[in-house]
């Protein structure tokens, strides 16, 4: 058990809520927090399927396909194609 000197306060209808479900539960209250901070992380979490890169090193020419990079020679303005392309100019 950790101790520390810091002072916590706590609303007391928030404590009297965590003391029910634990006693409902039959469960201490650190037991009944332990759970709603994992519940909590669980949500927050990434799915493990949806991370490319989870168990690799990322390579750069894949990164550079999904991006749309490409390499000139000269200097390319991005934007005047943009307006070419849609008949602006």
């Amino acid at each position: 058990m950790v101790t520390t000197v810091e002072k916590i306060e706590i609303d007391t209808k928030l404590l009297k809520t965590i003391k029910g479900i634990a006693k409902d539960k039959n469960t201490s209250i650190n037991d009944v927090i332990k759970q709603g901070i994992e519940k909590i992380e669980k949500e927050n979490k990434i799915p493990d399927h949806l991370i490319m890169n989870k168990n690799r090193k990322p390579d750069p020419k894949l990164t550079e396909e999904l991006i749309g990079s490409i390499k000139t020679k000269e200097p390319f303005d991005t934007a005047k194609a943009i307006r070419e392309i849609r008949g602006i100019e």
